[in-house]
């Protein structure tokens, strides 16, 4: 029992007036030799940590609140809250405080608030108590002008509403209001109005209580529609009345809880809509009216969530196909309601409320509710989502994994039965609802997508040792989901431009774009695979064809963050696909145009030129450099060109190329040792012994093939020489067919200018002389001569184009080996000796 009573929540109120729960415990008093004192000591249920070890300060003021609550402030700007579970809990603490400041426990506060002017003091002193005029009609002015002069002073509006609250004062200004109103006094009406308002700014919960209570709140209402500002009364009472109707979705038992919800909604009616924007003196004047309606709606949560009944009811009667249209929407909107209400318990409650939620079967019923037709309802289910996913992304996840097992175990026995299973996930639910959204601006389709990042962010997924839902989760969307996402992207890039380039089908692409890109960020392997093998990069760059720029702009966009990662699986499928050729295009079509367009795609050339993306800068100015070189307002291509040169430099010098490998050997040692042994033989060996600009290299390096020792680049150049001169041969004997050239090609005529034209019959194969396709060629730019031309083409296996289609390492190791065997003598000597 004692347990039960002194069972308290801590409350401070933060820098947005907004009261913070730190925690539930149980309260004692007792002497603190630390603090010299008697105190208030609050200690954690959950662990018996300390929340709250406070001295009761015999000049700090403490008031007593709703029967339950206990406020008061440790420091200026630092304002606590007791919240009683029980009010003999409440009124035993209330007791100690007292006793320890000498006051009567039957006062509600026990101090001034605010300390005043002596002068101000001296003034009082005289005057004890105050007087209040007698409440009649004629004394209406006299009234309002003492409320507004004793609202200026701290110590004079604890006087006021002390009288107010002794004599019954305020049910009195509502039978005037009732006579003012009968005999159409406008002037008595707005003296009220001036008498109220004071009264609401004298903060004080005992007046709220009387003001609040069922039988006064609907006239103080009726007081505030007489604003003396406006030539017309507001309406306020017969909104509340016949507009405002209460309707009891799951009938509500307890009358208390009944009661509590009709004065919560008509405060927070008074709050935001009757009373006046308070003005910057006043708005800390209303904090406790903040704090009534924040108390209550932590009460009301609490007794819903403890009646089993009513939740049952709930999510019976929303899964419920015999639920009619009508009920199921006044079912939902309570719902979103009830989980807004939520917002304002502390986390650890909060989390019980969400798993409550769970347990009855919230995300089934969000499910169903999703896939009716009603907007309304799509609307208030989308979020209640929201706060599910905002607050618990896992508990989320976890469902609509369970769901995918769950569907996949029922298609196996209806692929038996050779049966159809049309269910659809709820995850995909949200997806066809974001991709269907029929607002212009799609404003859910904005929600939902956030909604959906959250959902896929591996920042917020748990990790244990046995289960790491990362792994799992990705799996599943990639599998199930990723389709869905993609569909609208598919369909509208099947040509050389968007098929529909409407202003909705470009937001709408743009926010696919916006997630396609977070998951290239945070997703690496699983959209790397979907990318390669669903030639997304190619689809998406379609849309630099559009005329929205937005859109053109996510495209290039979603480019840019694949070629950030410098990931070489990326590259080849760009190179292998010529994905470069939609970008040059759009740079070419934009002009001399300096806007947003023309300065991206600068600077992804940019990024690859200074951070020296070998197998791209080959790429781009072997296929592109004709097209690039007359831009000479940056530098970019030009430094794209000279970082070419020198990687050819290198492949036609492979001795500096060996001694750049040397002085960068870090990049090849295997171990410590290593580093030794190069080092005792570099000291022991004479220099006469060297030959002239030969490099010397160690026992420990004898073994290494040409992979270790060359530069990456210069190795695929060496290795595509030797290519062109077996294809060479191959050609004079065979007419291959099965060729296609990509449509961009490159006009070299010395007698025009450089121009972009699209061509479908292969005028050049790969590995040919004339062929960009193939790096060091004598058909790449710097070596053709200028009345060649020029045309890059996709390889192929069996007739069908090999737009992902990479060589095997296996392979890759052959041509090693039969590149070594073909090695110049001299240069055998060298790597061997």
């Amino acid at each position: 029992m004692t347990d039960t009573r002194r069972r308290v929540k801590v409350y401070t109120l933060n820098e947005d007036r907004q009261w913070d729960d730190r925690g539930t415990g149980h309260v004692s008093s007792g002497y603190v030799e630390r603090l010299k004192g008697m105190s208030l000591l609050v200690r954690a249920e959950s662990d018996g940590s300390l929340l709250l070890e406070s001295k009761i300060n015999p000049n700090t003021a403490y008031q007593k609140q709703q029967d339950t609550l206990i406020v008061w402030s440790e420091a200026e700007n630092y304002d606590l809250a007791l919240s009683f579970q029980e009010k003999a809990g409440c009124d035993e603490i209330w007791e100690k405080i007292c006793q320890v400041q000498g006051k009567d426990p039957s006062v509600d506060i026990t101090q001034d608030l605010v300390d005043e002017s002596e002068e101000e003091r001296f003034d009082d002193m005289s005057s004890p108590g105050l007087e209040l005029p007698s409440c009649e009609l004629s004394r209406l002015e006299e009234i309002a002008e003492l409320v507004a002069s004793s609202l200026p002073s701290p110590l004079r509006r604890e006087k006021l509403a002390l009288a107010l609250e002794n004599e019954g004062y305020i049910k009195k200004l509502l039978e005037l209001f009732h006579v003012c109103e009968d005999l159409e006094n406008i002037e008595g009406l707005h003296h009220l109005y001036e008498i109220i308002k004071g009264i609401f700014l004298l903060n004080r919960t005992a007046l709220f209580e009387v003001m609040f209570s069922e039988e006064c709140i609907m006239d103080v209402i009726g007081c505030l529609e007489y604003d003396p500002a406006l030539s017309q009364p507001r309406k306020h009472r017969e909104f509340l009345t016949k507009t405002a109707k209460f309707k009891e979705v799951i009938p509500i038992s307890d009358p208390e809880l009944k009661q509590k919800i009709h004065q919560t909604y008509r405060v927070q009616y008074i709050q935001d809509m009757v009373l006046p924007t308070p003005s910057v003196f006043e708005e800390n004047m209303l904090s406790t009216l903040h704090s009534f309606i924040f108390f209550n709606k932590v009460e009301i949560v609490g007794m819903l969530q403890e009646d089993e009944k009513f939740l049952t009811d709930l999510f019976a009667q929303l899964t419920d196909e015999a639920t009619d249209e009508e009920k199921r929407q006044e079912l939902v909107n309570f719902l979103k309601e009830f989980c807004a209400f939520s917002q304002t318990l502390q986390p650890q409650n909060r989390d019980a409320f969400f798993k409550t939620l769970s347990n009855m079967g919230i995300l089934p019923a969000l499910e169903v509710i999703l896939g009716m037709d009603d907007t309304q309802v799509r609307s208030a289910a989308t979020d209640i989502f929201s706060y599910l996913v905002e607050y618990n992304p896992s508990m989320v996840r976890e469902f609509v994994m369970q769901e995918a097992q769950q569907n996949d175990d029922v298609s196996k026995k209806l692929t038996e039965q050779k049966i159809t299973n049309k269910d659809i996930l709820l995850i995909n639910l949200i997806i066809e609802h974001m991709i269907c959204d029929t607002d212009p601006e799609l404003g859910g389709a904005v929600q939902l997508m956030g909604l959906l990042r959250t959902l896929v962010d591996p920042e917020n997924m748990l990790a244990t040792a046995n289960k790491t839902e990362k792994t799992e989760f990705l799996g599943f969307f990639y599998k199930h989901c990723m389709h869905v996402l993609t569909a609208p992207l598919l369909a509208n890039t099947t040509e050389d431009k968007p098929s529909k380039d409407d202003f909705q089908t470009a937001q709408l692409l743009a926010l696919v774009l916006e997630l396609l890109t977070f998951c290239v960020e945070h997703h690496t392997y699983h959209i790397k695979n979907y990318i390669i093998n669903k030639d997304i990069l190619r689809r998406v760059l379609v849309l630099m064809a559009s005329k929205h720029a937005f859109l053109a702009l996510c495209a290039l966009r979603f480019k840019r963050k694949i070629i950030g990662l410098k990931d070489e699986f990326y590259n080849r499928y760009i190179m292998k696909s010529f994905l470069f050729e939609p970008v040059v295009k759009a740079f070419l079509n934009n002009g001399s145009r300096y806007n947003l367009m023309n300065s991206a795609i600068i600077e992804m050339f940019e990024f690859i030129r200074v951070e020296d993306i070998k197998s791209l800068t080959a790429h781009v100015i072997e296929n592109y450099w004709k097209a690039l070189e007359d831009v000479d307002y940056v530098q970019t291509f030009k430094g794209l060109k000279l970082r070419f040169e020198q990687q050819r430099e290198r492949q036609d010098n492979p001795k500096l190329d060996s001694m750049r490998s040397i002085l960068r050997n870090h990049r090849y040692r295997r171990d410590a040792r290593t580093l030794e042994d190069e080092e005792e033989m570099w000291f022991n060996t004479d220099e006469d012994d060297m030959e002239d600009g030969e490099a010397v290299v160690s026992p420990s390096d004898k073994t290494k093939n040409d992979d270790d020792i060359m530069d990456p680049i210069s190795k695929f150049m060496e290795r595509k020489k030797l290519k062109e001169s077996e294809e060479k041969e191959v050609l004079l004997k065979t007419n291959l067919s099965g060729r296609q050239s990509p449509s961009f090609k490159l006009s070299l005529s010395s007698g025009t200018k450089t121009s972009l034209t699209s061509q479908s019959p292969a005028t050049n194969l790969p590995g040919s002389p004339g062929s960009p396709g193939s790096p060091g060629s004598p058909g790449s730019p710097g070596s053709v001569p200028k009345s060649t031309s020029q045309t890059a083409a996709i390889t192929t296996k069996g007739g069908l184009v090999g737009l992902v289609d990479y060589p095997d390492d296996d392979e890759d190791d052959d041509e090693d080996e039969d590149k070594e065997d073909t090695l110049p003598l001299s240069k055998k000597a060298k790597f061997e000796s």
